[in-house]
């Protein structure tokens, strides 16, 4: 999960909108909105949000980017936000990992874009290059490793079945959020929420994900077993970061030696103060560690 279901990170100082655009993924259709580079173009970044979450997430790191060379695109996975939903209901990595490919291929670049995926979306990334080969240029995986940390994803999976009748108010969906990330302050004005909630006839709130997703295993693995998503990693030959929250309780330090171990010169970088939903717990921290790896790969 990265922090589209944030009312801190959605009330802040709002940053320069992107442009609505629209992909054909495997499934349907795939939204995004797109920040044209501002300054000499590096080449093109897309950025993958976690389970249940929403493009919307990305939009103060993308806009950063953007301000440093990249062309950035948000995306809304499949059965998230405006995207569609998979009409049979596959939420699995396989899907995922297709509706990227469709997306990097529309995209007709000469070079390969840079993947940005945090928990589902970190994943997907690392499964799609690590079995494909040639989806990005470089990975930045966002609290998210192949050995993942069982209780970690039962909390994150209890949060987001935890209210199917919906919310009867903005406010009751801001506490709920804060209850599950308890160090990150609440806001006054939970308005930043609607985003990522859609009212529906009833007059109740619901997130803003296709109920089905939950069907499909747990987030972030998406029916990805260890021993696949390890073999993926071992096969990744492009740089890559990780960057964990200190406090998370999905990568361990085990995992996070296990990842290292598995990609040649892939680099680490632990965020204070910061959970699961790293980008989002310290979005400017976040996004000059990133740009930091990128200035010292040369990416």
């Amino acid at each position: 999960m990265s922090d589209a279901n944030d009312p801190a990170a959605a009330s802040r100082t709002s940053v320069r909108p992107g442009e609505r655009v629209v992909f054909d993924g495997a499934a349907g259709k795939i939204v995004g909105d797109r920040w044209e580079a501002t300054s000499a173009r590096r080449g093109t970044a897309l950025l993958l949000h976690g389970g249940g979450q929403t493009r919307h997430s990305w939009f103060r790191t993308a806009a950063a980017l953007a301000e440093h060379g990249w062309t950035s695109i948000a995306l809304d996975a499949r059965g998230h936000g405006d995207s569609d939903w998979a009409p049979d209901g596959d939420y699995g990595t396989d899907g995922l990992v297709d509706d990227l490919a469709a997306v990097v291929a529309e995209l007709g670049e000469p070079e390969p874009p840079l993947l940005i995926g945090a928990s589902m979306g970190g994943m997907t990334s690392l499964m799609g290059q690590g079995e494909r080969g040639d989806l990005a240029r470089a990975l930045v995986l966002v609290d998210i490793v192949p050995k993942v940390e069982p209780d970690g994803v039962r909390r994150i999976m209890d949060f987001m079945g935890a209210n199917p009748d919906g919310f009867a108010s903005l406010d009751e969906v801001a506490d709920a959020v804060r209850a599950y990330n308890p160090h990150r302050r609440r806001p006054p004005n939970p308005e930043g929420l609607r985003k990522n909630v859609r009212l529906r006839e009833n007059g109740r709130w619901y997130w803003h994900w296709d109920p089905a997703f939950l069907r499909i295993d747990s987030e972030p693995r998406r029916s990805t077993s260890y021993e696949r998503a390890r073999n993926a990693a071992a096969a990744v030959r492009v740089p890559t970061l990780l960057v964990r929250g200190a406090q998370s309780d999905i990568v361990s330090d085990e995992g996070v030696t296990e990842l290292l171990e598995l990609i040649p010169g892939a680099r680490h970088v632990d965020v204070s103060a910061t959970g699961h939903m790293v980008a989002g717990d310290d979005n400017d921290v976040f996004t000059r560690t990133v740009l930091d790896f990128l200035a010292s790969q040369q990416v």
